[in-house]
């Protein structure tokens, strides 16, 4: 893999991390409610075990590119960068958010086209 495509994979991968650290440890903290739109402090208290899930699957994710980037595995990456495309489509779709589209699919896509160039 080249240079540019490692910095790309790591940046979806830190993207990660971070999504994961906000739903898992600030869903109910001033921070993680302004930054996901929630409605109060009660709805991310009454949601906080289904945030914290959502949180491990982003770490898992991450978790996944890094691998890919240790054991320098393109394979492995392109299949966890369409892992990331998907849930940010999906993701975008069913929450009418097109920004998430931009901030998780978009990293993604732009990093799949390096792996192939």
């Amino acid at each position: 893999m080249s240079t540019l495509t490692i910095i790309l994979i790591s940046i979806v991968a830190l993207e990660h991390v971070y999504f994961m650290f906000l739903e898992m440890f600030m869903w109910t903290k001033p921070k993680g409610i302004k930054t996901f739109g929630l409605k109060s402090k009660q709805f991310a208290e009454d949601t906080k075990v289904l945030a914290a899930n959502q949180g491990l699957y982003n770490g898992f994710l991450a978790a996944g590119l890094l691998f890919s980037l240790i054991v320098n595995q393109k394979n492995s990456a392109i299949f966890f960068l369409v892992c990331v495309t998907i849930a940010g489509i999906y993701g975008s779709y069913s929450t009418k958010q097109i920004k998430l589209f931009y901030a998780q699919a978009v990293p993604a896509i732009i990093a799949l086209i390096f792996c192939f160039i």
